[in-house]
């Protein structure tokens, strides 16, 4: 089975004494590319220095929604000189967040307005992070769906299927991490039946959100991302060797990993 993990946080500390086992256990797994994603400045650099190490791993960089407060001068500038590396090839996470408040959140407007329009000058995806806030995302997509052409993914979607379904009318892919493996989530995978086969997407968002049978497990990794390829296969009617060409496809168009050198 072929599958590509498209959000994991492999710079944490989690990994740090088990980093390379855990980029072998993925390789095992079939896990041919992995999206490693920035939340601050410091975190996209290491991120960035993780692609130089590990041939599979790429980057997104980006200062995520609940980090904005915490910025300092030079921070986005350091994001924005990143994005001209060249194993970069997602602008993110961004987005907004009303569950946690940790940063004001006309701040946090902001910075996914800049997240946005870097999107669309280097011709990068972005990658969306929404909690508690659907309304105030979709108000800021289709602001800047009316500047020109979306080119982003909905990151581990929680919303529902109208919600899911004008992402898709307007550009953009859908994620679905650990948390549709839930028992609770019944919600959740009705959702994900009902995103059109060329706009879905898999991922781990490791170290967070271990899917189902293995949620007691900390911390998440890539390798887990074939629990959700395989629960999303069986909602979907299809197998997960079907299933994971499906998604690995999306991931190459929309990302391009083939296309980095």
């Amino acid at each position: 089975m072929r599958l590509i993990d498209t959000h994991a946080h492999l710079d944490q500390e989690e990994f740090d004494a088990s980093r390379n086992d855990m980029i072998a256990r993925a390789q095992e797994a079939g896990i041919e590319a992995i999206l490693a994603v920035g939340c601050t400045a410091d975190s996209s650099e290491t991120t960035v220095r993780l692609t130089e190490k590990f041939p599979s791993v790429f980057a997104a960089v980006g200062l995520q929604p609940n980090y904005c407060a915490e910025a300092v001068d030079g921070d986005w500038d350091r994001i924005v000189q990143l994005v001209d590396h060249p194993r970069v090839i997602a602008i993110g996470e961004t987005g907004l967040d009303r569950h946690w408040n940790y940063s004001p959140f006309d701040l946090q407007q902001d910075y996914f307005d800049r997240h946005l329009r870097l999107s669309a000058k280097h011709g990068l995806p972005f990658i969306v992070h929404m909690r508690d806030c659907n309304d105030d995302i979709m108000a800021m997509l289709r602001e800047a769906s009316a500047r020109g052409p979306l080119r982003g993914v909905m990151h581990s979607f929680t919303g529902g299927a109208e919600m899911a379904a004008e992402c898709v009318a307007l550009g953009l892919y859908i994620s679905f991490a650990g948390m549709v493996t839930f028992k609770k989530s019944d919600a959740l995978r009705q959702v994900a039946a009902t995103v059109p086969d060329d706009r879905i997407l898999i991922e781990t968002d490791s170290p967070y959100l271990s899917p189902h049978p293995l949620r007691s497990k900390r911390p998440n990794e890539p390798s887990y991302v074939v629990h959700t390829a395989a629960c999303l296969a069986e909602v979907r009617g299809t197998t997960s060797n079907v299933f994971g060409e499906l998604t690995t496809a999306n991931a190459q168009r929309l990302f391009r990993f083939n296309t980095v050198t």
